[in-house]
C-alpha cells in the first residue's frame, strides 16, 4: 500500500502531537520527524507550524471569487448561497480532521485568534461582491452591505460548528435554509418596504375571549384612523 502524501502525513503528525504532547510544546523538527520527512520537506507544504492546522484559506478564497464572478446581477444572491456551501462542504470533505482542528482552536487561544482574522477575510469578500451587486454609494447601502455579509458568515459559522459538535445530521440542508433565512431579512437593491399607508397588525395572547376583546380592538382602530 502507498504512503499517503507528505502533506497528509505531516497533518496527522502534527494533529497526534498536539494531543500527546500539547501544541506549544510540539516543534516543526517534531512533527517532521513523526511524518518521517525532513524540515526541507515540511517547509515545501507549510510555512509554519500553525499552517498545518488550518485549511488553505487562500484556495477557498479564490473558490469564492470565482464563484462569485460567474453571477449576474439577478443570481448574485443565489451565487452567495452557493458560495457558502462550497465552504462548508470542504470542512466537511475534511472529516476528522477539521473537528480535531476544532477541539484545539477551542484550547489555544492564538489559534482561536488566527481563526477569528480568517473569518474577516470571508466577510470582507462577501461584502465586496453585496456592496458591487447594490450599485449603490450611500453610506446606507455600505451599511447594508455590511450586515449581510457578516449575517452570511455568522448563518455559515453556525452550521459548521453544530455540525464538528456533530449536532447536525444534514449540515448542507441546514446551511442552505440557513442562507434562505438570512437573505430574505434583505431586500434586494432599489426595493424598500412601504412606511405609509396600509394597516399594522399586531399579535398577543391573553387569556380574554376574543368576543370581549373585539369592542376594544375596533376602538383601537377607528381611534388611530382619525389621527
Amino acid at each position: 500500500m502507498s504512503k499517503p502524501p507528505a502533506r497528509i502525513r505531516l497533518a496527522d503528525a502534527a494533529f497526534a502531537l498536539f494531543d500527546e504532547r500539547g501544541y506549544e510544546q510540539t516543534t516543526i523538527d517534531d512533527i517532521a520527524e513523526r511524518a518521517g520527512v525532513g524540515r526541507t520537506t515540511f517547509f515545501r507544504h507549510y510555512r509554519s507550524k500553525e499552517e498545518v492546522i488550518f485549511p488553505d484559506h487562500d484556495r477557498l478564497l479564490e473558490l469564492i471569487r470565482d464563484r462569485l464572478a460567474t453571477s449576474s446581477h439577478s443570481t448574485a444572491l443565489v451565487a452567495v448561497s452557493d458560495a457558502v456551501r462550497l465552504v462548508l462542504l470542504h470542512y466537511i470533505e475534511e472529516g476528522d480532521l477539521a473537528r480535531r482542528r476544532y477541539a484545539l482552536t477551542s484550547k489555544v487561544a492564538t489559534l482561536r485568534d488566527r481563526e477569528i482574522a480568517s473569518v474577516a477575510r470571508y466577510q470582507r469578500l462577501f461584502r465586496e461582491f453585496i456592496a458591487d451587486w447594490m450599485g449603490d454609494p450611500t453610506e446606507a447601502a455600505s451599511l447594508r452591505a455590511e450586515l449581510m455579509a457578516a449575517n452570511v458568515v455568522a448563518a455559515h459559522n453556525h452550521v459548521l460548528r453544530r455540525w464538528l459538535r456533530g449536532e447536525s445530521a444534514d449540515p448542507v440542508a441546514e446551511v442552505d435554509e440557513a442562507m434562505h433565512e438570512v437573505l430574505a431579512l434583505f431586500p434586494a437593491p432599489g426595493s424598500r418596504p412601504e412606511t405609509s399607508g396600509g394597516t399594522t397588525l399586531v399579535a398577543f395572547r391573553t387569556g380574554q375571549n376574543i368576543d370581549a376583546l373585539l369592542p376594544s380592538l375596533r376602538r383601537l382602530i377607528e381611534d388611530g384612523a382619525e389621527k
